[in-house]
C-alpha cells in the first residue's frame, strides 16, 4: 500500500498513526499511517473489499480500530463545559441519510441542523440551487430518482464555510456530467480555503489545479 508523504511546513488536519482494522478473521489494512494537510486532496484506492470504506468509518468516529490511533491536531475543543466543539469534518457515506416523506428541502434543512450548520430557508434554497434542484425543493424525497436525492444529500457541501476535512464515499456515484462538475466545483473551492478531502471514487478525479495524492489499499485478507 501507499502511504502519503508528510508535509512539515503544515500542520495536518488528520494523522493516521499504524492502524490496523480487522473484519472478522481478515485482516483489511495494518499498520496503516498517513496524514492529510490543509488544502491537500486523497483518492483513496484500492480493489472492492480492500477496506476503504471500513477506513473512512473508522476515521470518523463509526467503528474503531483493532490498533493504532487517530489524531485530529487541529481540533478546537470545547472549554469551560461547552460541549459544542468546532465541527471539524464532514462525512458522507453511501447512505444518503434523508426521509422518504420529508421533500428535498426540509430532508436538506434537516441535515443542516443535525450538523450545526446554517438552515434558513434563504441557505437551504441557493444550497440546492447549486446542485440544480431548485425546482425540486418542495417534492418529497421518495418522488426524486437515485440522482437527484445524491444530489439533496451532495447540497450539504455547499452548506460548508470552514476549513474542514471532508470524507466522501463515492461523491460522484449516480450523477451525469453537470453533477460531478459541480461537485468537483465545491471541492476545488473548498480546497482553496485550506480544506481537505479524502474520497473513493471510481471515476476519475483529475481537476485542473488540483493536485491529488493516491491513498492505495492492496486488501491484505490475512488470516
Amino acid at each position: 500500500m501507499r502511504v502519503l508523504t508528510p508535509e512539515p511546513a503544515k500542520a495536518p488536519l488528520l494523522l493516521a498513526n499504524r492502524l490496523t482494522v480487522r473484519r472478522g478473521n481478515a485482516c483489511l489494512f495494518a499498520a496503516l499511517s498517513f496524514a492529510i494537510h490543509p488544502g491537500q486532496m486523497v483518492w483513496l484506492r484500492g480493489p472492492n473489499g480492500s477496506g476503504k470504506t471500513s477506513l473512512m468509518r473508522t476515521l470518523v468516529g463509526l467503528t474503531r480500530p483493532d490498533a493504532g490511533e487517530i489524531v485530529w491536531p487541529l481540533r478546537k475543543v470545547p472549554e469551560d463545559d461547552d460541549d459544542r466543539a468546532a465541527p471539524h469534518l464532514v462525512y458522507l457515506g453511501h447512505s444518503n441519510g434523508l426521509k422518504d416523506d420529508l421533500t428535498a428541502l426540509e430532508s436538506l434543512q434537516f441535515l443542516a441542523r443535525l450538523h450545526g450548520r446554517e438552515d434558513s430557508v434563504q441557505a437551504i434554497e441557493s444550497a440546492l440551487r447549486r446542485m440544480g434542484l431548485f425546482h425540486r425543493r418542495h417534492l418529497p424525497v421518495r418522488m426524486l430518482s437515485q440522482g437527484q436525492r445524491k444530489r439533496v444529500a451532495l447540497a450539504r457541501l455547499a452548506l460548508e464555510t470552514q476549513a474542514t476535512l471532508w470524507v466522501l464515499d463515492e461523491p460522484l456515484d449516480a450523477l451525469d456530467d453537470l453533477g460531478i462538475a459541480t461537485v468537483q466545483g465545491l471541492i476545488q473551492e473548498h480546497l482553496q480555503r485550506q480544506g481537505a478531502v479524502l474520497l473513493t471514487s471510481h471515476i476519475p478525479v483529475a481537476m485542473d489545479g488540483v493536485a491529488t495524492e493516491v491513498l492505495m489499499l492492496e486488501g491484505q485478507r490475512s488470516k
